[in-house]
């Protein structure tokens, strides 16, 4: 879990981001989820896009995908939703 501290720290870093990937109407399968995990796994910090015809929303998403791959959701604002996960071989982000 983190503190509020550390995600706003987070979330200044997810600013100039662009979202890796979208949540279309096929939604969120199995091969998604890994795909997301292993960019965790690489940059730590990522931001996913959810498109209208998804059927969900954009916190529901991360929800999901957090409990799925045991990921923190720092930020979701509009349709965009921003994830953390500590690297377990290179952790590069140092939290405050």
């Amino acid at each position: 879990m983190i503190t509020s501290k550390q995600r706003s720290y987070l979330r200044t870093l997810a600013n100039p981001l662009q979202p890796l990937f979208q949540v279309g109407k096929a939604g969120i399968e199995e091969n998604f989820l890994k795909q997301i995990d292993v960019a965790l796994e690489s940059r730590e910090i990522i931001k996913i896009k959810i498109l209208n015809n998804s059927g969900i929303t954009a916190r529901e998403a991360s929800d999901i995908i957090c409990t799925a791959i045991g990921a923190e959701g720092v930020q979701t604002i509009g349709s965009k939703c921003v994830l953390y996960k500590r690297s377990l071989k290179k952790p590069r982000i140092e939290l405050p």
